[in-house]
């Protein structure tokens, strides 16, 4: 086949189950994936030839993704503000609203200073992995309480040549989690937030591949992990450090009460790229 052909053979297969958009996401991915060509590349490059192993492969997926099987789970890996990730099911895969909750913090802070920062329900590693990377006198921590999840952030960190300390902790039971008080600069999370009851309305190549550990708070309290943190923040953060939540876009206004109630001050919701309220900041004023 000719990349012109594999790519009308994914949209014929495709169509139907998948919006138009998506499913030209997935060409974009596969061709860079397996050939290593940028859009601008494929566009000019129409005619050629894929190699027999090429193709069985990208059909290959192609089965896969109709049983609903996200793409970045078939290849292993995706792309995170820039940077390579590996990814399997243990752990969620970042969205783009998460790309811009870490540029948020970036563009917040000065490249050069040594702050303390901490990523709580790290997944993946992604939050933290790049903080790391473009924050580079930062000192970064990150938990979670999946020790696979943290194997999976271990071996990105490693991939991306940062140095990051994992913590196997339950923020929900671990109290100061052994910090000390007013020892950090930044604390950011992007919890699990879903109460169970909305499985309904969930896709299912979320509902049935996504580790539901990072998607659901438990016992239909969506605001647990929000509120937690806020009480951690309020005796970890130093005068005027600050934290970072990504939210429900349906919770926006009980996370900032939340916040306003264990005084924090100068809170700012912001809308992601698609005008939805995803994520929230403010700093620690002290009492």
């Amino acid at each position: 086949m000719t990349l012109h052909q594999i790519t009308t053979e994914i949209h014929r297969q495709l169509t139907g189950q998948y919006p138009e958009t998506e499913i030209e996401s997935f060409v974009q991915i596969l061709v860079k994936h397996y050939m290593n060509m940028t859009p601008v590349q494929a566009h000019l490059s129409q005619d050629s030839e894929l190699s027999a192993g090429i193709e069985q492969k990208i059909l290959a997926c192609i089965d896969e993704l109709k049983k609903n099987r996200p793409v970045q789970y078939i290849l292993g890996k995706t792309e995170f503000y820039g940077l390579p990730f590996v990814l399997t099911p243990d752990v969620l895969i970042p969205r783009p609203e998460t790309e811009e909750l870490v540029d948020w913090i970036v563009r917040g802070h000065d490249r050069n200073a040594p702050l303390n920062i901490l990523d709580i329900g790290t997944g993946s590693g992604c939050i933290a992995v790049s903080l790391a990377a473009n924050l580079p006198n930062a000192s970064v921590w990150a938990v979670d309480i999946s020790e696979t999840a943290l194997d999976i952030a271990r071996l990105n960190a490693l991939e991306n040549g940062v140095n990051i300390q994992f913590l196997f902790m339950d923020v929900l039971n671990d109290g100061m989690m052994g910090f000390a008080p007013a020892s950090l600069d930044v604390v950011v999370s992007n919890p699990p937030y879903v109460a169970p009851s909305e499985k309904a309305q969930m896709m299912p190549n979320v509902l049935e591949y996504e580790p539901h550990v990072a998607l659901f708070a438990p016992n239909e309290r969506p605001l647990v992990f929000f509120e937690q943190i806020a009480l951690f923040g309020a005796k970890c953060l130093k005068n005027r450090g600050r934290i970072f939540f990504e939210i429900n876009e349906l919770l926006s206004e009980e996370v900032a009460n939340i916040l306003r109630q264990n005084h924090y001050a100068d809170i700012t919701l912001r809308k992601d790229i698609n005008g939805k309220w995803r994520m929230v900041s403010a700093y620690w004023q002290g009492h």
